[in-house]
């Protein structure tokens, strides 16, 4: 498979070839369910909590006596049939997170970015930079690339001042080469990688 290379005015500069063990496979879906899973479990927050009988207010005396009262035996004010009593088996905080296999990872951003590539969704660009921070200049190059309402910019070192210009964009997120995840690529409408991490990825990848 080749794919163009193309400068930030969007015109073609080079070809690079891509490997077929990477991105000419057949894309797993299950993987890439199972990635997304996870990166959003591990993301959950979990700090869900609700007060068991010993933590709600209330005083521990018995309130009546046990027999003689006509009245249904009661330990507490704060046991879990009453109101404004505890809460039995309720959530508690936790964390959501499980592992993965590394190899399940690397599989599930293998079949992403096959899928994307598939789609023609994917832009390799020689290299990405701005001379200044602004946004209007960057969101101009990133128009005349193609970007879309959701735009993943992938580079091995994102430049610090196209990170800081593209910030207030909505949509767009500047990724490192080795932080982009299956559920990244998945959620972008439109990838703008640099030449640079279109070849590491493809060594990390194989």
């Amino acid at each position: 498979m080749t794919v163009d290379v193309v400068n930030a005015r969007n015109e073609k500069v080079a070809s690079l070839d891509l490997r077929d063990e990477v991105f000419g496979g057949r894309v797993k879906a299950d993987l890439i369910w199972e990635a997304v899973v996870h990166e959003n479990a591990e993301q959950r927050r979990g700090t869900h909590a609700t007060k068991t009988r010993g933590e709600v207010s209330g005083s521990g005396r018995k309130p009546w006596r046990q027999k003689g009262t006509g009245r249904a035996r009661v330990g507490e004010v704060r046991n879990p049939l009453w109101r404004k009593g505890g809460t039995v088996f309720g959530p508690q905080p936790r964390s959501y997170g499980f592992a993965l296999p590394k190899k399940v990872e690397r599989g599930a951003l293998r079949a992403a970015l096959t899928q994307k590539l598939q789609d023609g969704a994917v832009t390799v660009v020689e290299a990405l930079a701005v001379d200044q921070v602004k946004t209007k200049p960057a969101a101009e190059m990133l128009r005349a690339l193609g970007a879309g309402r959701k735009t993943l910019v992938v580079d091995v070192r994102p430049d610090e001042k196209l990170a800081l210009s593209v910030r207030n964009i909505a949509g767009v997120r500047v990724v490192a080469s080795n932080r982009v995840s299956a559920r990244d690529v998945m959620d972008a409408q439109r990838i703008i990688a640099t030449r640079a991490a279109v070849e590491r990825l493809q060594e990390v990848l194989a």
